[in-house]
């Protein structure tokens, strides 16, 4: 997993917070990168209606929906986050082995099955939640 999933929570966060529209150099700040990065990530999050954008002196990215609805596993997946990954597969599926022919497809399925159990948890954790979670910490 990269930072794109935690960069788009904060950037929610934010948006939710504010209650306006922040511009990408703002969000940029307060998250601790670059406004490039910030333009990239929120571009998937527009593309699934959670955010808008608006240009102008009072423009920037605006959130769209409720975000007492909005569940981390909704913003995962705009963003195709995959929480546990390997580009890397040991073996050889060629291979006249059972171990070195077999443990990439095992591999993978313990991974998918990772993914799977990550976005059931992110299902029940909205957007307010972590906004409220940030507001009562002691």
């Amino acid at each position: 997993m990269d930072s794109s999933f935690n960069l788009a929570v904060h950037a929610l966060v934010c948006l939710s917070h504010s209650g306006r529209s922040l511009s990408s150099e703002a969000l940029a700040e307060n998250i601790c990168t670059n406004p490039t990065r910030v333009r990239r990530v929120l571009a998937g999050l527009k593309k699934a209606g959670m955010v808008e954008t608006r240009e102008g002196l009072d423009g920037g990215y605006r959130l769209c929906t409720d975000p007492a609805a909005l569940s981390l596993r909704q913003v995962a997946e705009a963003i195709n986050t995959r929480f546990v990954d390997c580009a890397w597969h040991s073996g050889d599926i060629d291979r006249d082995c059972a171990i070195c022919s077999g443990m990439a497809g095992v591999m993978d399925t313990l991974y998918r099955n990772m993914n799977e159990q990550c976005a059931a948890y992110l299902s029940r954790i909205t957007i307010t939640d972590i906004e409220t979670q940030l507001f009562t910490q002691k």
